[in-house]
């Protein structure tokens, strides 16, 4: 026909195309279907797309040996596109011999040489063929009565069949289907009738049982969308009815009518935040519910209005009773419960609320933040807590700005509307524990808020308004000041928490660490008891902190252990346990602590006990000294006291006493100090031991130790860091018992500062040493003299039983230490 063969072959290829799976091969089109219909102006519609599995082949070797011959019902080139279409009808099987020629630009198909298939026998009345036959006609009709994807199609393509002939519906049913290509190119080439049908069988039955599963899972998706669907009108139609009869309005009318009402009875609000709701407002009513602008609009003026303006609450005007709840809550801590009674006395004569800002600094586990729980209660103020320990946003202080997504306002002001008055008890937690990065300082943000000359008109980032936090009381925690900003601690006022002795221990434990161990464990008094020997043991020789947080946990280690042995035995059995001195190591193991002397027999020369302070309280500090002259024999420093040798103070001129002095063959001293010391600490070292070589050539010139010996000064507990000028009399002593070979008296620590000139300057921490050497046992104390007015401050309990000493010069020091009057004063001090 004009040129073109009247018939093709149509063969399968061997293999898949490239870049296409199995699975695609399974959702393509049938290989048998009706030509496209054509529109009344007599164009064709636009064909379904063909198998996935179908392209062009480069050689006739690419194609399976057994095809169908194709007769060409049509030709028809594509108007727009290059390329066109084809329509065919297929005619009998046919059997490639070999390929005669590749496709080529001007004959796109490949030309094979082909013989006919004969055509398959069916055996007359044969009962199987028959039978697959039917099967197969009764399949197919169950097909076209479900929604098969090719229903339309094959109902087209069935009227041009016979269904009469085996064969041919075997060959129909076969064209149709989707099933992967070789189960296909099985039933074509498959010559025997009764096998050939039964793989049809087969497939179509595939073919009816993925129909019903997709029929069924449209079902359900169908039934539930309708579901809902019907559910959705319904509440559209009953809103419509409520609207209309005036009993519902619209969403954003409901939501600004809320607001407004809130709006209406906040009482107490300054201009400015007024103003801005208003505009907030008004600005929500112009916005879309479905704006993200909406939800910012309406959540600032929910936060606006969830806040206290205006409310406080009354304190508590009875001193008395202010004065029974701090000592019901806490033991001992006098000056933090005489600082707030001195509040609230002057709140009371003013008759107006102050806030103010006060800093409780101690060591952990001293109560300080149970402190501010308590002062809220002796108040009648509401209590809010949060830690700054490793804050590094400015913006929890503050607030976000609205334009970032998820902004929300600080901890301030989250503060006031949780506890929904305007004059709370703030606590802020471990603020000598701030960071400061790229992100901001914190603590210059807090400057703002606990300064009561600033926080009347602290303004939020979030909500852009003044609010007053002037009757805010703010109590912040620390367990040091070196590491708060000088701003920000100039603006606090400082109390001092320096920790508890034995006794305050001992009362603390029987009168609130025990019974609340008690109840929280699920015991009673019945079932433990603590004798008063184990208790005092379990304080000096386990839990020797300044505060009392390892002695609760002690405590309640022994109660586990109480609930677990009465749990274990049965009820007639368990009996009260007492803990004494014999059985308590079975409870809390071995202790700690033994002793804080090195040397319980007494100091040996060239040891000298100090009193240091450090972020966990007050604490003793041993410095030992040993020491020898090369080339002699003689080693000072020795591991036991010996007796005290007698030494006369120098007399005469130093010509003279360099003229007696041995003169010895040596590299000169040398001092080796350890113990993990600090620069000041290095420095101080270098202070003792210019000085001892001064005060030992007064004392005694013919004693040369010090400029000849090799010395080494070490501080113990090594992996502790030390630092601080206090320990300048303390090494210096250490350096004199060694040179003189004398111990220092029993029982004496000493702390100060020393100078080249022998003067001893004030040091810090006087409450916290003083606790510790009571702690270590020592009654003989060597203060420096500017020191006295912190030591007469102290409590009567802390001073009872010691014997202190406040020391201007060393020659002070040495007296108390050494029990011998030191060098005699020379004319003028400025010649030292």
């Amino acid at each position: 026909r004009g040129g073109q063969a009247a018939h093709l072959a149509g063969f399968m290829t061997r293999e898949l195309p490239k870049g296409v799976s199995d699975s695609d091969a399974e959702a393509g089109e049938p290989l048998v279907s009706m030509p496209p219909a054509q529109d009344g102006r007599g164009a064709r519609e636009a064909p379904r797309s063909l198998r996935r599995d179908t392209g062009r082949v480069e050689s006739g070797e690419e194609l399976a040996r057994v095809g169908t011959l194709l007769q060409i019902v049509s030709l028809a080139q594509h108007p727009s596109m290059p390329g066109g279409q084809v329509v065919v009808m297929p005619t009998h099987r046919i059997q490639m011999i070999r390929p005669l020629s590749k496709p080529s630009e001007g004959a796109p198909l490949c030309s094979v040489y082909v013989e006919d298939v004969p055509e398959v026998e069916v055996p007359a009345d044969d009962p199987d063929v028959r039978a697959l036959h039917h099967g197969i006609i009764a399949t197919m009709k169950d097909l076209l009565k479900t929604p098969f994807a090719y229903k339309d199609q094959f109902e087209q393509v069935i009227k041009y069949y016979n269904l009469d002939n085996p064969l041919r519906v075997a060959d129909l049913a076969a064209g149709m289907s989707t099933a992967p290509r070789e189960e296909l190119q099985a039933v074509l080439v498959m010559d025997d009738a009764a096998e050939r049908l039964r793989q049809v069988l087969m497939i179509v039955m595939k073919d009816l049982e993925h129909a019903k599963l997709q029929s069924q899972f449209k079902s359900q998706i169908e039934d539930k969308f309708a579901k809902e669907h019907r559910k959705f009108m319904l509440n559209q139609h009953l809103r419509q009815i409520r609207r209309e009869l005036n009993l519902e309005r619209d969403d954003k009318q409901t939501i600004i009518a809320t607001l407004k009402e809130a709006i209406g009875q906040l009482e107490g609000v300054n201009e400015e935040a007024t103003k801005a709701m208003d505009q907030e407002l008004s600005r929500l009513s112009s916005l879309d519910t479905t704006s993200p602008e909406f939800n910012i609009s309406r959540t600032y003026l929910e936060w606006m209005t969830a806040l206290p303006w205006g409310k406080f609450t009354k304190d508590n005007g009875d001193i008395t009773r202010a004065e029974e709840i701090l000592n019901e809550d806490h033991y001992s801590l006098d000056d933090v419960k005489e600082r707030i009674l001195e509040h609230m006395a002057v709140s009371f004569l003013k008759g107006s609320v102050q806030g103010k800002m006060m800093c409780l600094v101690g060591p952990p586990g001293v109560g300080k933040t149970s402190v501010g729980k308590s002062v809220a209660r002796a108040l009648d103020r509401k209590f809010f807590r949060f830690s700054v320990g490793g804050l590094h946003d400015v913006a929890e202080i503050r607030g976000h700005r609205r334009t970032y997504v998820g902004a929300m306002p600080g901890k301030i002001v989250q503060a006031l509307k949780i506890t929904q008055v305007s004059n709370p008890v703030i606590l802020i937690d471990e603020v000598d524990k701030l960071g400061r990065d790229f992100r901001g300082d914190p603590s210059s943000a807090l400057l703002e808020v606990l300064d009561p000359a600033q926080n009347a008109g602290f303004r939020d980032l979030y909500l852009d308004v003044p609010m007053d936090l002037s009757k805010v009381l703010f109590i912040c925690t620390a367990n040091v000041t070196e590491t708060i900003p000088g701003p920000l601690l100039d603006r606090m006022e400082i109390i001092r928490i320096a920790g508890y002795v034995f006794e305050e221990k001992v009362a603390i434990a029987n009168q609130y660490l025990v019974p609340q161990t008690i109840e929280s464990h699920g015991i009673n008094d019945s079932h433990l008891e603590l004798t008063p020997e184990a208790m005092s043991f379990l304080i000096r020789d386990y839990a020797r902190e300044a505060g009392v947080r390892e002695l609760r946990k002690l405590l309640e280690k022994i109660a586990r252990k109480v609930a677990l042995t009465r749990v274990r035995l049965d009820e007639e059995k368990r009996e009260q346990i007492c803990v004494t001195m014999d059985n308590i190591r079975k409870f809390v193991g071995q202790p700690p602590h033994t002793s804080d002397h090195l040397f319980p027999t007494g100091m040996p020369p060239g040891v000298v006990m100090g009193l240091a302070w450090t972020a966990m309280g007050g604490k003793t500090l041993v410095v030992e000294a040993r020491g020898f002259i090369p080339g002699e024999g003689d080693v000072r420093g020795c591991a036991e006291p010996r007796g005290a040798e007698g030494s006369e103070d120098g007399e005469g001129d130093a010509a003279a006493a360099e003229a007696q002095r041995p003169q010895r063959s040596g590299s000169g001293a040398r001092l080796k100090v350890t113990g993990k010391l600090g620069k000041v600490m290095g420095e101080s070292s270098d202070i003792a031991l210019t000085y001892a070589r001064i005060f030992l050539r007064e004392l005694s010139p013919s004693n040369g130790f010090l400029d000849e010996a090799s010395m080494h000064m070490n501080l113990p507990e090594g992996a502790t860091p030390k630092d601080g000028p206090s320990a300048g009399v303390t090494m210096a002593s250490a350096l004199l018992s060694l040179a003189l070979d004398r111990p220092v008296k029993p029982d004496v620590a000493m702390t100060g500062e020393l100078t080249l000139t022998g003067k001893v300057l004030r040091v810090g921490g006087i409450k916290e040493k003083t606790i510790a050497a009571r702690r270590a046992g020592c009654k003989a104390l060597v203060y420096p003299q500017a020191n006295q007015r912190d030591f007469d401050e102290l409590p009567a309990y802390l001073k009872e039983g010691l014997e202190v000493q406040f020391a201007t010069t060393y020659d002070d020091v040495f007296r108390v230490a050494f029990g011998g009057e030191g060098p005699k004063a020379q004319p003028s001090e400025s010649s030292a």
